[in-house]
């Protein structure tokens, strides 16, 4: 799915239009962890937004980026998780309806609170193909609008806010690294990145069970296929095609990390942060600590994008 990129102008109006709901979420430092990695780490920490996740930006700018009519109709979406619960919870601060399709498997948690949010769960295979045409399914019964997680310009715009939020609290940055699943953070953040500092190195961080942004970068053009195989849940959806679109145009660089590093980087972070992440957030701590050359010396800002973990089930 093919949508236009925001540009700095829409983050801006989005970081206006999210501020009365949304979190001025914490950046915090380590020393230990800036002595392991050998760089100094900015730790965005959106663990802590609203939902448990950074997928409330998006959310947020695109409901109350509706009419009054539209709006009244609902929104819809598919979603394993964050992206649900943060679109259930922007859709209660409007007071209008959510349906979110949910593939089975998803983390047990994480549909708990999309219930919990007010929304309708619908269920469906846990493919992508099947989460669409259930998502459009729902939006021909319903008349709700789609709010798709990744491949929407409301959307990437409001994922984009952190980046003038982190550079506003942690000042000039060398790197930003953010996790790269369907795309809309890494696009959204790399957007409003280089509006104000086009010398700052965009890294996505991928998990290689679901490399699908990485081979498409190698190759040159999206790839689509790939079934994902990760412990990062929240990442084992294809790149859309947009957000592919702004990794090229800003020169955004994949590092993958294996589901073992992954681990070991999410327990470094919860002993020394005190902080409870899930495994895709870790990502960003594991591609660092994988390429100690390319961050030594350097200011790097780190998007921890979510906490929601099913306590019963760590991978650790």
């Amino acid at each position: 799915m093919s949508v236009a990129l925001p540009r700095i102008d829409a983050i801006r109006d989005a970081a206006a239009r999210i501020a009365p709901h949304a979190v001025v979420t914490p950046v915090m430092r380590n020393a230990r962890l800036d002595a392991l990695a050998g760089a100094q780490l900015f730790f965005k920490c959106e663990n802590l937004q609203r939902g448990g996740a950074f997928k409330f930006r998006g959310a947020c700018n695109a409901v109350w980026s509706l009419s009054d009519d539209e709006a009244a109709r609902g929104v819809v979406t598919h979603s394993s998780g964050n992206h649900g619960n943060a679109l259930a919870i922007a859709a209660s601060t409007r007071g209008i309806p959510a349906h979110v399709v949910v593939p089975e498997g998803a983390v047990k948690a994480k549909l708990e609170a999309i219930e919990q949010a007010g929304a309708v769960l619908h269920r469906c295979a846990p493919n992508t193909p099947a989460r669409e045409a259930a998502a459009a399914e729902v939006q021909r019964q319903t008349g709700a609008d789609l709010v798709h997680p990744y491949a929407d310009t409301r959307v990437m715009a409001g994922q984009g806010t952190l980046v003038l939020e982190l550079l506003n609290q942690a000042g000039d940055l060398d790197i930003i690294v953010t996790p790269v699943g369907g795309g809309g953070l890494a696009a959204g953040c790399a957007i409003a990145a280089h509006a104000l500092d086009s010398s700052i190195q965009m890294i996505a961080a991928e998990p290689e069970g679901a490399d699908d942004a990485a081979q498409s970068l190698a190759q040159g053009s999206r790839i689509a296929g790939i079934t994902a195989n990760t412990i990062c849940d929240g990442l084992r959806t294809l790149i859309g095609e947009s957000n592919f679109e702004a990794l090229q145009q800003h020169g955004t660089q994949v590092v993958t990390v294996s589901d073992d590093e992954v681990v070991a980087a999410m327990k470094t972070l919860w002993r020394e942060l005190k902080l409870v992440i899930e495994p895709s957030s870790a990502t960003v701590f594991a591609a660092v600590l994988k390429r100690p050359e390319q961050f030594a010396g350097k200011r790097v800002g780190l998007v921890l994008t979510g906490g929601n973990v099913d306590l019963e089930a760590l991978p650790f």
